[in-house]
């Protein structure tokens, strides 16, 4: 008897569909409408291709800069930008907690000062800037927007985007600063400002991604992920926003690994899913607020570091995923990553890829080349279907905000990861280069990206010299205005706006949230 094909989902795979394996009408279903199976746009890349937004950012804001002109020069389309882990954690460099850690992993910011540096000679009317923080996010969105109105910019036309999704830190990434209840009012924070004075900024982008790199599987990975965009969701109705005043401005990051049916299938079922719950649940009347607008490229736990050229294909192939999902923005991983942050080689290689894929491949021809398959429209039926019943487990637990502070979603995330290793280990799940066609000789090296020490002193001396020249009075007035708009639970945004224009550190406000806060404890399970 012939043994069954399990996806990783747990679905099953069947060795032959037909129209009776199709529930949904999607013969009637068309790209640019309700329910957006086929896409959010009716021509989608047949009138402009996704965005390339390479993940970028090292050591200082100086060499950032740099990297990023290198990318735009060489055809990006967007800026995707890195954090060291001190920034992430809202340390500055002159702190004994960062060191070791100064640009490491991403761009040290302490002050406005860093961001003038990181973006000088870029036009932010033209290029839209991502990024990649949560802990900090609210003073990282405060120091973009004080840099926008320094440059006299409309910060009404302002667009972009910034991670600041704190629900997926306490699952995945670990991030966190503060307790679940003030991490989420501080998203809630920026919404509702955005909402206000920013309308076409992004303030929060859901990330399904870090959920799955933990260890999620795929049907997880979107449910997880829509239960956090609905807390956010219902957070900012209850500060009397309109529905559709905020919720086209929510966008999602999403992971791709595995196999290619199952993850384009994953897209076209969430994007469907999605557009129902803003449309039946939240009553949104403008079709935008029920797109599933995302940014979707390779996703790290695909990689490995044994054969690491392999990781150029496997990236190929996720690339290839992204674009016949219907993605919006596509970030690739270079096949360096599984050791290191991306070399510049790398990320060339990667940005190659993609531009491969628009001008040679014929990916931008015709919107959702796959409609219409049997297996993908089966498969998409099914991914609605189990998404949905993976959110009212969820609320079960007493919803995603109870759930993550309990460590639930935490313990599901850990277990799924722990099975997926082990199915691996037991050559049960097939790894090309490390459990199947392995070679016995060493595994062949690849560039690291050098740690720069030197440029971390370079760092805090900048900082020290910033705190010696600007107005410390000033700045301590400034930091007790956000000291008690914290205590009288006001919106934050204003005052943390008003203080690092006078170039208040990201240390400096995180450390004054933290003294009305707390600081987060997690829950340990064994």
């Amino acid at each position: 008897m012939e043994k069954p094909i399990f996806l990783e989902s747990g679905i099953q795979v069947e060795p032959l569909y037909t129209k009776s394996d199709v529930n949904s009408e999607i013969e009637n279903e068309l790209p640019g409408k309700y329910p957006f199976t086929r896409g959010i746009h009716p021509l989608m890349y047949r009138k402009s291709p996704f965005t390339i937004r390479q993940y970028a950012g090292f050591a200082t804001p100086e060499e950032t800069n740099e990297r990023f002109h290198f990318l735009l020069k060489n055809g990006q389309s967007g800026l995707n930008v890195a954090f060291d882990l001190p920034t992430q954690c809202g340390l500055d460099s002159d702190d004994p907690r960062a060191f070791g850690e100064i640009g490491r992993v991403g761009m040290t910011i302490d002050t406005l000062e860093d961001f003038e540096i990181a973006f000088k000679n870029i036009d932010l009317n033209k290029i839209t800037v991502s990024m990649t923080i949560n802990g900090s996010a609210i003073v990282l969105i405060a120091m973009y927007i004080a840099l926008a109105e320094k440059w006299n910019y409309d910060i009404k036309n302002l667009r972009g985007t910034a991670q600041n999704d704190i629900l997926k830190e306490f699952i995945g990434r670990g991030t966190w600063i503060f307790p679940v209840p003030q991490s989420v009012k501080l998203v809630i924070d920026t919404i509702e400002y955005c909402a206000k004075n920013i309308p076409k900024y992004s303030p929060v982008s859901v990330c399904g991604y870090h959920i799955r790199e933990s260890g999620a599987n795929p049907i997880q990975e979107m449910a997880y992920a829509f239960c956090i965009a609905k807390a956010y969701t219902d957070g900012a109705l209850q500060r009397g926003i309109d529905i559709d005043e905020f919720a086209s401005r929510l966008s999602f990051n999403f992971d791709i690994y595995g196999n290619l049916f199952e993850q384009i299938a994953k897209f076209r079922g969430g994007r469907r899913l999605w557009a129902k719950i803003i449309r039946e649940e939240y009553h949104a009347k403008n079709d935008n607020s029920c797109w599933m607008r995302m940014i979707a490229g390779g996703g790290g736990g695909g990689l490995t570091k044994e054969q690491p050229e392999n990781n150029i294909i496997r990236s190929a192939y996720y690339a290839l995923i992204s674009a016949l999902s219907g993605t919006q923005t596509m970030a690739l991983c270079s096949y360096d990553e599984a050791y290191t942050i991306p070399t510049e080689k790398a990320a060339e290689i990667s940005l190659r890829t993609m531009q491969i894929l628009i001008h040679e491949m014929g990916i931008c021809d015709t919107v959702d080349p796959l409609g219409g398959s049997y297996y993908i429209e089966s498969l998409t039926d099914t991914f609605e279907k189990e998404i949905k019943q993976e959110m009212k487990k969820v609320a079960q637990w007493g919803g995603i905000i109870n759930a993550v502070a309990t460590g639930k979603i935490q313990e599901s995330v850990s277990k799924q990861a722990y099975i997926r290793e082990i199915a691996i280990q037991r050559g049960e799940v097939d790894k090309v280069g490390l459990n199947i066609y392995t070679k016995q000789e060493e595994t062949k090296s690849v560039d690291f990206h050098p740690y720069n020490e030197e440029a971390a002193n370079k760092q805090i001396n900048k900082l020290k010299a910033i705190k010696q020249k600007r107005n410390n009075a000033q700045v301590a007035e400034l930091l007790k205005v956000v000291k008690n708009d914290a205590q009288n639970n006001l919106n934050l945004m204003p005052s943390i706006i008003a203080a690092v224009k006078e170039y208040a550190t990201v240390g400096e406000i995180i450390q004054v949230l933290k003294d009305v806060y707390g600081e987060y404890k997690e829950p340990i399970f064994f």
